[in-house]
């Protein structure tokens, strides 16, 4: 792999430098490629603290991928386009994306390996972004090298574009934007939290409607940290409902009726959900877009929480 470190990084060291610009790899996996050799600037072995000026050429020599024992599966995956380039996949909640520690079979990735076997020529069979697993909804894949390289770039020049719909705890008042940086959790090091030291991390959101203790909102990204949108609601005191992770304790409003109430208690995952997919098209250069209806359990959510909120509002009319 060949590429120009562009010259908004100077100042930046190596590791973190080629993180910027290789989102589908981690940093430690960049670590362990510069330690082991595999990358050179302008043709010389570097260090991952050395800082970089920008232009300069870096090639990496990557090894043979893991890829090569991941299984191609038959489980159902919903694709709403694709073309020679890329795939965009309607992803469930509860599908794990890629394969990792306790999760090495049944993802979305030995999915797309049993639709298109090319995929295994890929990186990461051509996946350059992901979902969590109980996060639903779109996701772009790659079917080329040339797409991977170019949606790449969109993620890391911020013209890959991502919406989602979630319904959060608390009545928010108007929309904004969080500007928080992201970091993994010093003690609890499955979960990310806001920290000073973190990376670049901003989100906006507006209102799309208000319940009785909740609301639904619209979500779009700047980056894409992990755990963003989870992470960045549950710092401004907005966690996204049914979040295990950072979402606290179940809250049922006060005189909620038996049926809603049992409605919030049955819904057990994120209530968060990738609605809306744009990107320029490797091939064509065109601008193209994606939506995606909110799944079946987050709909009866939404139908609960406006279920209640009129009950409510009749009750008051009848009562004042």
């Amino acid at each position: 792999m060949s590429l120009c470190l562009p010259a908004a990084q100077a100042g930046q060291r190596l590791d973190q430098a080629l993180a910027g610009l290789l989102p589908e790899y981690s940093r430690s996996l960049i670590q362990k490629w510069i330690r082991s050799g595999l990358v050179q600037i302008n043709a010389a072995t570097a260090r991952a603290r050395d800082r970089v000026r920008g232009g300069e050429q870096v090639r990496i020599s990557i090894e043979p991928s893991a890829g090569e024992s991941w299984e191609a599966q038959a489980i159902p995956v919903s694709v709403v386009y694709e073309d020679d380039e890329l795939l965009v996949v309607d992803k469930p909640a509860g599908l794990v994306v890629h394969p990792a520690a306790g999760n090495w079979e049944g993802t979305l990735l030995n999915a797309l390996l049993n639709r298109d076997p090319q995929l295994r020529q890929l990186p990461r069979a051509g996946i350059v972004h992901r979902l969590d697993k109980d996060t639903s909804g779109l996701l772009v894949v790659a079917r080329t090298e040339r797409a991977r390289r170019d949606l790449t770039e969109q993620l890391r020049q911020r013209s890959l574009t991502r919406e989602y719909l979630t319904v959060v705890c608390g009545v928010a008042v108007a929309g904004g934007t969080i500007d928080a940086p992201i970091s993994r959790h010093r003690v609890h090091r499955k979960r990310m939290t806001v920290s000073a030291g973190g990376r670049d991390a901003v989100s906006h959101f507006r209102v799309e409607a208000r319940y009785r203790a909740h609301s639904l909102l619209r979500v779009s990204l700047e980056s894409g940290r992990t755990h963003q949108i989870r992470v960045h609601m549950a710092h401004q005191r907005f966690p996204v409902f049914g979040d295990p992770v950072y979402g606290g304790r179940l809250h049922i409003p006060p005189l909620s009726s038996e049926a809603f109430a049992a409605v919030l208690r049955a819904f057990r995952r994120q209530a968060l959900h990738a609605a809306r997919l744009a990107l320029v098209h490797p091939a064509s250069g065109e601008t193209v877009s994606w939506s995606s209806p909110l799944p079946a359990d987050m709909a009866a959510l939404v139908e609960a929480l406006e279920g209640d909120m009129r009950a409510h509002a009749a009750g008051r009319r009848r009562n004042g």
